[in-house]
């Protein structure tokens, strides 16, 4: 009796034509069956937004004349897509959601900002194990191939293991050949954060407008981070957990005199 293949949900947030995507549904169609659903435009940094006040657009779209799964273009933002395909499109429940390959970092506290990690994070509120990539390496022309194999070997990975409940995995994958990276880490998140400040111009109206801009800092010397994980040349990997809650303040809370 043959396997069933997994269904595999592919989207991301640099939207549907983005080099990172297309070589991630090139990986996922040798582990499973694919159905891409993913931004028609790009949606960096929109974290878990999703689209309550004006309406959303989803239509099957064409990228390339020999695909035979099926790619869907929607209007929203990364964690509408997973909704609508989990609503909408699907017809069970996939067995796994992958979003990326983001061209850019989503470690440390990119994470909380990251479009491509909050369609994972999405998909894990459905209860669909799930898995966001990224590539140190902001470039439309930036070189995936590098990162196949380890996208290869952790998705496999997460297929034959599955991930705890309200676990998804955060992978980021250093800027460098084949030969150049090490391996990878299981990593924990480093304690890393931006430096912002606002560049404050006026238009050619007199109206004042702002860019903003900043550096990232890494006040974590720890070994055992995503940073350094990646500025050793190895991919990073951490489990990160949806429920927010400061589970070791609960009992200090708790000690509070709240109903004086």
């Amino acid at each position: 009796m043959t396997k069933k293949r997994p269904l595999i949900l592919v989207t991301n947030d640099d939207g549907i034509t983005a080099p990172g995507i297309r070589t991630l549904i090139e990986v996922m169609k040798e582990l499973g069956d694919v159905v891409v659903v993913a931004p028609d435009s790009p949606q960096s940094g929109m974290g878990h937004a999703i689209t309550i006040s004006d309406t959303l657009f989803c239509e099957q779209v064409t990228i390339k004349e020999n695909y035979k799964h099926k790619e869907y273009s929607c209007s929203g933002t990364p964690a509408d897509c997973v909704k609508i395909a989990t609503q909408e499109i699907l017809h069970r429940k996939p067995d796994l959601c992958v979003s990326g390959i983001n061209h850019g970092s989503n470690s440390s506290i990119n994470v909380i900002y990251s479009g491509t990690m909050s369609a994972a994070v999405e998909a894990g509120v459905e209860g669909i194990p799930a898995i966001g990539f990224s590539l140190l390496d902001y470039s439309l022309n930036a070189d995936f191939e590098p990162a196949r194999k380890f996208v290869k070997a952790i998705t496999k990975n997460v297929l034959k293991n599955g991930l705890p409940t309200g676990v998804v995995l955060n992978v980021n994958i250093p800027k460098l050949s084949s030969s150049e990276i090490k391996g990878m880490k299981v990593c924990r998140q480093a304690n890393a954060q931006w430096e912002e400040e606002f560049d404050k111009r006026t238009n050619p109206q007199g109206r004042e407008y702002y860019w903003l801009t900043g550096k990232f800092v890494n006040k974590d010397k720890g070994e055992d981070t995503d940073e350094w994980a990646l500025q050793n040349g190895f991919v990073s990997v951490v489990p990160v957990q949806f429920d927010l809650t400061a589970h070791h303040f609960l009992d200090d809370l708790n000690n509070w005199e709240l109903n004086d």
